[in-house]
């Protein structure tokens, strides 16, 4: 059997965001999968193995570092490789570059949620963060919700924001950075953290109704974007149970202070996407999405990436 060796540069623009989100709703249409994470090293700079077992798909195992401050040295945050094993042997099959998988599934989950839970009429999104998922955020969101007018970007470096914004010149919709965050999150529609957070950047009392606020930095228990006021006022939903209440400090913290409990997570991307329609139930209801990205969402997008190669 051939081992595919799949990489990011030969491989990314032929990938389309409609299809990677379409790949991620149907894999929550199977069965529930099974997870297992495991993370080494310091807070700033970890090794996170993450496996994941879906009836149908297969087995994977994607493994990477994040490193808080490569950045700041022009080097990617995260890095390393994932291996798809078929479900009939469980024979090896692809190995894919790690910046493909996660860069994809990142977004993609994001922008599924908010299919769910964002607006309609949503024309106005705010990204707080300036590294690559927030690019990745501009570029799945705006293919995804055409209506979608005005994309405002914050940085704490107001250099990076601006950066960013001028990767896109004026079409279809404006990027543009702003200087104040508190301001920008009162005027956006949808609002999507990507940032390595350790304490709340984001706070409910900012927001206006109707607002989808999506969460994706925190990946740990000592990681938070949002503070209580937003966490315990919103309908709050997550891309999987399983993998981020009691492994995410978004929720962990604000259950042991007590303004949540485990009760609070009205669903997850399976209720969701078995439910099928949208799950906001009015137009001024705020609601707030944790993008946890398990395992098994990295199994889904492998497996789409995967299937596209071998078509192509």
């Amino acid at each position: 059997m051939t081992i595919r060796q799949i990489t990011y540069d030969d491989t990314i623009e032929h990938l389309s965001w409609p299809d990677a989100v379409a790949a991620l709703r149907e894999g929550h249409r199977l069965p529930r999968a099974q997870v297992a994470d495991m993370f080494l090293g310091p807070g700033d700079a970890t090794l996170l193995s993450r496996g994941a077992w879906i009836e149908g798909l297969g087995f994977g195992v994607k493994s990477v570092t994040v490193f808080d401050d490569n950045s700041r040295q022009g080097l990617p945050t995260i890095q390393g490789g994932m291996l798809v094993f078929e479900p009939t042997n469980g024979c090896l099959e692809a190995v894919i570059e790690g910046r493909l998988v996660t860069e994809i599934k990142t977004a993609a989950d994001s922008v599924l949620g908010a299919t769910y839970l964002a607006r309609p009429d949503s024309w106005h999104l705010l990204i707080v963060g300036g590294g690559t998922v927030a690019r990745s955020l501009i570029e799945a969101y705006t293919a995804v919700f055409p209506g979608l007018k005005r994309v405002s970007i914050w940085t704490r470096r107001p250099e990076q924001a601006r950066v960013l914004a001028a990767e896109w010149p004026p079409g279809a919709f404006t990027v543009g950075a702003v200087p104040n965050l508190a301001e920008a999150a009162g005027q956006a529609d949808i609002i999507s953290c990507a940032t390595m957070a350790r304490e709340p950047v984001l706070r409910g009392a900012w927001l206006r109704p109707g607002t989808h606020v999506d969460l994706i930095g925190a990946y740990k228990a000592d990681m938070r974007e949002a503070d209580d006021d937003l966490i315990s006022s919103a309908s709050l939903y997550v891309d999987s149970r399983e993998t981020t209440i009691h492994h995410i400090g978004e929720l962990m913290m604000p259950i042991a202070s007590g303004a949540i409990s485990e009760a609070s997570v009205i669903g997850d991307l399976y209720d969701l996407a078995m439910d099928g329609a949208s799950a906001r139930r009015s137009p001024d209801e705020i609601t707030v999405y944790k993008n946890g990205g398990g395992a098994h969402l990295d199994l889904m997008t492998a497996r789409y990436i995967s299937s596209l190669v071998s078509d192509t």
